[in-house]
Parts: C-alpha cells; structure tokens; sequence
C-alpha cells in the first residue's frame, strides 16, 4: 500500500456528522489536508462550525506543523472524496445498505492502492465490502467520541482484507497518534462496543426497575471505576483486587458471586416510559448546559485526565507524550528546512 502520511497527505471523508467530523479536526490537528463530503443540506456549514467549535481542544492538545483549519476542502460527490484523497474514511450513519452502497461508489472511482476504512461501530467488514473493486483494500477503523481526542481505534479485517492493509492502517492512524488496536476474530460489536453495551443494557434494567436514575448511575461510574478505567482495564483492576494472589485469588474468591443474579444480559423494552426516564434524566443533569458546553467541558476533562497519566506513562498519557515528542521533532524539522 505504500507510505502513509508525509506532505501532501490528503485524507477523504464520506459522510461528516459528528465522528466524520472528529476525524476532519483529528487530520487538520496533524497537519494534513482533509476533502469530505455529506449529502445533508447544510453539511458544509456544520462541518466547519464542528471544526471550529474543537480547534481549541485540538489546540490544547498540540497541534502538528502545517495543522490549520483552512486544509479542509469539500467535494460534491464521494467519488470526487476517493479521486483526491490518499485515504478514504467512510462515516455514515450505521446503516449496513447505505454503507455497502457507499463504499462500493467509493471503490469504483479510488485508484486500488486507496485503503477505505469505514467508522461501523459493529457491522462486519466482509459483508461491507462485498460488491467492491478491489475488496482487499476496504477494513474497518472504529474510532471513538471524540475522534480528535481519545486515541483508540479498533483496526477490523474482512475475509478479503490484504495483510498488507491491515499493517498499513496501523501505520496511518499510528502517524495520528492514536491507539491501533488491532481486533484479531471478525465479530460483531468489536470489542469495546461490546464491553460497553454490556454496562449499557445494566443502565437501562435499572433506570427502568426505578432502582437509580441516570445521574445516580453516572456517579457510579465518575467517582469510582472510571477513574481506574482511566489508567487500567477492567482485568488488571480485578488482578489488583486478588491482592499477593492477583486473579487467581480473586477469582476464588468472588468467582462465586457470579452465579448470583445481579446483571442481565438482555436489554429491556424500550417503552416510552424508559426513553422518556433517560432522557429527561439526562436533561436533568445537563442542567440547562448545551450540547456545546458540555462538549467543551469533556474535552478539557479528558485533554486533564490524559496529561496527567502522561507523568506516569500509562494508557492515554503515554500517547500524550508521544504526540508531544513527535510535534517537537516535525517543528524543528520544519524549522530546519525553513
């Protein structure tokens, strides 16, 4: 597949709501040119409002030389996106028809050494790229809300994914700076959308039973696990929990609690009951913020959090520092050559 990155480097994106949105400011942050492309009315306007409204947390986080908002082009057709971009990323909504047909347009006009990476947070590759020219260029690259700040993406292959593609996917989002994880079994779900919708389908019983309310679920999770999640997975937490014995220990120990029924597994009905509980519950505890503010207000939380596991060197905060090291050395080459 060749080189990724390097000057020049243009990124395509079909489909520009909020997670093609984070990739446009996760791409202008490294300094490279972004073409998209969206069908809704007023597409363009929005992604450049989303754009703006992230440059300074994209800012704070450290931006790359040559990153400006103003190397952000629109295309009028995704066939124009894959005929002026080195790599296309598909982010359309999570709808299996409207993708394939997406990606098989995007297919027919890239040249073959293109890798089309689409953002699905479930759906399977090989069905993906079934129809496509050149199906062993087409994978998955599931990132995370928001794409300009939180690292990981989970790197899926299809049944016709070149080995070749796959390593140059680990290389390009590498060169983002983020956290490639490759996910080694085609599954549905992935793997971390799969962890979350098991704790998802929790909220929802308990909302539901009137056990707790959304902010009551919330504190759960902010003021106890999320604050480890941060620096440690849910199994190396619980290793921790065995004490001298680690998992193995723990395991004897609390194993037996996992026959009691605590959890369920199936996600209740969504009555308009239980939607009208989440959502007001969730309006509650915006408390009159907008959508705007508290984007905001996570963004400097998690740039916080991810700074200071950066004195540590765990999880996030080692890429942190990475970034900062990698600005560093392209400024003083940029400098350089100046």
């Amino acid at each position: 597949m060749g080189d990724v990155g390097g000057p020049g480097w243009a990124v395509g994106l079909v489909g520009t709501g909020v997670i093609g949105a984070g990739w446009a400011v996760r791409v202008l942050a490294r300094g490279y040119d972004v073409v998209a492309w969206d069908p809704g009315e007023g597409a363009e306007r929005r992604l450049r409002e989303a754009v703006e409204r992230a440059w300074p947390a994209a800012t704070e986080l450290g931006l790359f030389p040559g990153a400006d908002p103003g190397r952000l082009a629109w295309a009028d057709s995704p066939e124009a996106v894959a005929a002026a971009a080195d790599w296309v990323q598909e982010s359309a909504p999570e709808d299996e028809a409207l993708k394939r047909a997406l990606l098989r347009r995007v297919a027919d006009a890239a040249p073959p050494e293109t890798v089309i990476a689409s953002s699905s947070s479930g759906l399977l590759p090989t069905r993906l790229a079934e129809g496509c020219r050149h199906p062993e260029r087409v994978l998955i690259g599931h990132p995370f809300n928001p794409v300009y700040l939180l690292p990981l993406v989970e790197v899926v292959a299809g049944e016709a994914t070149d080995p070749d593609v796959v390593a140059a996917a680990v290389a390009h989002y590498d060169d983002l700076v983020m956290h490639p994880l490759v996910v080694r079994t085609e599954i549905a779900g992935y793997l971390s959308d799969r962890l979350q919708e098991a704790l998802w389908r929790e909220v929802l019983h308990l909302v539901n039973d009137g056990v707790a309310t959304t902010a009551e679920l919330d504190d759960a999770i902010v003021y106890g696990p999320g604050l480890r999640w941060a620096a440690m997975g849910t199994n190396l937490t619980f290793h921790l929990a065995g004490g001298d014995g680690g998992m193995r220990h723990m395991l004897r120990q609390f194993g037996p609690a996992l026959k009691l029924p605590w959890t369920h597994m199936e996600a209740p009905e969504l009555t308009a009951e239980l939607i009208e509980a989440m959502a007001s519950g969730c309006e509650d505890q915006a408390a009159g913020r907008t959508v705007a503010e508290l984007e905001r207000r996570r963004d400097e939380s998690l740039i916080a959090v991810m700074r200071a596991l950066g004195a540590t060197g765990i999880g996030a905060g080692e890429l942190v520092t990475q970034r900062e090291a990698r600005i560093r050395a392209a400024t003083q080459g940029a400098d350089a050559t100046d």
